[in-house]
């Protein structure tokens, strides 16, 4: 056996114990989004997700978006006076990339969904956050005709889903880096 290949093991250890020492700093720097433990209810985060009111939302999809983001942002069901508005405006389009050469029918589709989103104090109506969410889902296309309405109205439901959990995080993280809104005196 060589002396280089004698060296490799001892090297695999010094550069496993170089990048351990470089992490162990940072170990201190990682704050959990959600409340000093993880836990949800106990955060001021979560009493500010709490306070958001969700307009009503136009269309099929707009429901099961709204109720995907009632839940996300309060899901104790418990009753909190409203210092925020979110208010949201859905595009949805469907496409059929794939057609069956034979019959001429579609034989998948594509939802599209994009969703902007505005998020404003109440009743000051001070702009805190804008923007856009989308997602897209595919389903496959048969047939029977009521299975192509139950495909299509999963694709929504996932849609909404996606959306409402992407809006979920970025309104989440503004309110961690900028601290909790001070609450208005009547």
């Amino acid at each position: 056996m060589s002396s280089s290949d004698r060296a490799k093991p001892a090297l695999r250890v010094l550069f496993g114990l170089l990048a351990l020492s470089l992490a162990v700093p940072l170990a201190g720097c990682i704050q959990p989004l959600y409340g000093a433990n993880g836990a949800f209810d106990n955060s001021n985060l979560a009493a500010e997700l709490q306070a958001i009111e969700v307009d009503e939302i136009q269309g099929r999809i707009g429901h099961y978006l709204r109720n995907e983001l009632i839940y996300a942002f309060n899901g104790t069901g418990s009753t909190v006076q409203p210092r925020y508005r979110l208010s949201i405006v859905l595009q949805e389009r469907v496409q059929t990339p794939i057609l069956d050469t034979v019959t001429g029918r579609a034989t998948s589709a594509t939802v599209i969904v994009d969703a902007d989103y505005r998020l404003v104090t109440w009743p000051q109506n001070t702009e805190v956050l804008k923007g856009t969410a989308f997602n897209i889902a595919s389903y496959d296309r048969f047939a029977n005709r009521f299975s192509n309405v139950r495909a299509a109205r999963d694709a929504e439901i996932r849609d909404a889903k996606v959306i409402a959990d992407m809006i979920r995080t970025k309104v989440s993280t503004e309110f961690a880096l900028r601290g909790p809104a001070p609450v208005a005196v009547r």
